[in-house]
């Protein structure tokens, strides 16, 4: 028979920190953290997460499997796991006032999927934004599963002032008479009027789904209208302005809350992520509470400086401007691609995304736009002022025709101004490292 310390030794997990065990690993999420720490993050779908949501998703939760629901899964072992699902789904209602919630999804795509699943049958009719004016891939792009399993119709924005034109989408409506109607976008800055969704499909005897994705943190703290009183399903991430981590999320009406517990588990999914769940808590959490309101109110008024300081330079503001976090701006009426842009910019230490805009000329993997959002600076604290300056540094960045000389000057700049608000100060990013 083996000694105690060679039966102790067989199987055990390796006590030493990641950067021993690991170090290649190790030396990558180092250089993540500085990448963060160092640069301007502008990609609108981006956030930073608290200690506490970095806590929660490194936790032990990873290790176990709840396939099923609180108080019904398929395995022992599940009473504190159901503490935390619990909590996140309560605090879920709680926040956004819906009847229903379910907090399993593994992503905004997969809560999408479920949410058609639970409301109509594969091959029904759809009603999605188009891609390129400001919809996302699981509206009905062709590449996607929603256009791939549904028939679906696109509608759009108005070419005069490039915002939704709710007339032609209830024209549109009325003719093909659609079982779902999905509102919200990936790329679209202006208020959506989620009542007027509503009464379009009631003509028409259609569903409305509403994916808040991009502006869930926003209708949670009132500085966009909710959907939940006008949509049958609600999905979200539980990231972006939410600041939570990644994941999804769906509520709905209390009459479908069946169909959608049963199209996530066992309809699309297995086990759910209890580590993430526990995170989604935390962060639903943190959202309860009134700083996320002051937090909010800072990001759509960053928003706003940033676009009007960008149309003081002469680029087109796709909208007009900016009611969300949310700035597209349409390059057409430069030398540049959004492809271009994002190199520029990227090389400056400024970190968006190219972007397709309404009415778009070129590949989406070129691109005629750049997408851009606040959130992630606002959880830096940055402000109103520091967005113009923030204008000005892209301005040139995007003028240099790639002088190093100036792209250099332009990311010391970047520097200086993440130096002076500083992300994560005195840890190593990491669960295990993060300082009180």
């Amino acid at each position: 028979m083996s000694s105690t310390a060679e039966r102790t030794a067989i199987g055990a997990l390796d006590p030493r920190p990641l950067s021993e065990t690991d170090p290649e690993v190790a030396a990558a999420i180092d250089r993540e953290l500085e990448r963060q720490r160092s640069g301007l993050e502008l990609i609108a779908s981006e956030n930073f997460v608290s200690r506490g949501v970095l806590e929660a998703t490194g936790s032990v939760m990873t290790n176990k499997y709840a396939e099923g629901y609180p108080g019904r899964r398929y395995y022992g072992g599940c009473e504190f796991v159901d503490v935390v699902e619990d909590l996140a789904r309560e605090r879920a209602r709680a926040l956004f006032g819906a009847d229903h919630s379910n907090v399993q999804s593994h992503s905004g795509s997969g809560a999408n999927m479920t949410a058609l699943q639970a409301l109509t049958d594969p091959g029904a009719t759809l009603l999605g934004m188009d891609l390129s004016h400001g919809g996302h891939l699981t509206h009905g792009s062709p590449v996607n599963f929603s256009g791939l399993w549904y028939r679906v119709v696109p509608y759009g924005v108005r070419r005069s002032d490039r915002t939704i034109d709710y007339e032609a989408l209830r024209n549109i409506a009325l003719e093909v008479r659609p079982a779902v109607i999905i509102a919200g976008a990936s790329a679209y800055p202006r208020t959506i009027d989620f009542a007027r969704f509503a009464e379009i499909a009631a003509e028409c005897d259609a569903r409305v789904l509403v994916d808040m994705a991009h502006i869930a943190g926003l209708v949670a703290t009132g500085h966009h209208p909710s959907p939940v009183p006008h949509a049958d399903v609600v999905t979200s991430t539980t990231h972006k302005t939410l600041r939570g981590p990644r994941g999804g999320l769906v509520l709905c009406r209390e009459e479908h809350a069946t169909a959608v517990d049963k199209a996530t588990f066992p309809g699309l999914q297995g086990g759910p992520l209890m580590h993430v769940i526990a995170a989604k808590a935390v962060a639903l959490g943190e959202a309860l509470k009134p700083g996320f309101r002051e937090y909010s109110g800072l990001v759509v008024r960053n928003a706003r400086a940033l676009a009007g300081r960008l149309a003081e330079h002469d680029y087109d503001i796709v909208g007009g401007g900016t009611d969300t976090h949310l700035v597209l701006v349409d390059l057409r009426t430069t030398e540049l691609t959004g492809k271009d842009a994002e190199a520029l910019l990227g090389r400056a230490g400024i970190t968006v995304n190219k972007n397709t805009v309404p009415f778009e000329t070129r590949s989406p993997f070129v691109a005629s736009g750049i997408r851009i959002g606040t959130a992630a600076l606002s959880t830096r604290s940055m402000g109103e002022a520091e967005m113009v300056t923030i204008a000005d540094l892209m301005d040139r960045a995007l003028r240099s025709e790639g002088d190093e000389r100036v792209l250099s000057a332009v990311e010391a700049e970047v520097g200086a101004l993440c130096t002076e608000y500083p992300l994560y100060p005195g840890t190593d990013g990491t669960p295990g490292g993060l300082s009180a």
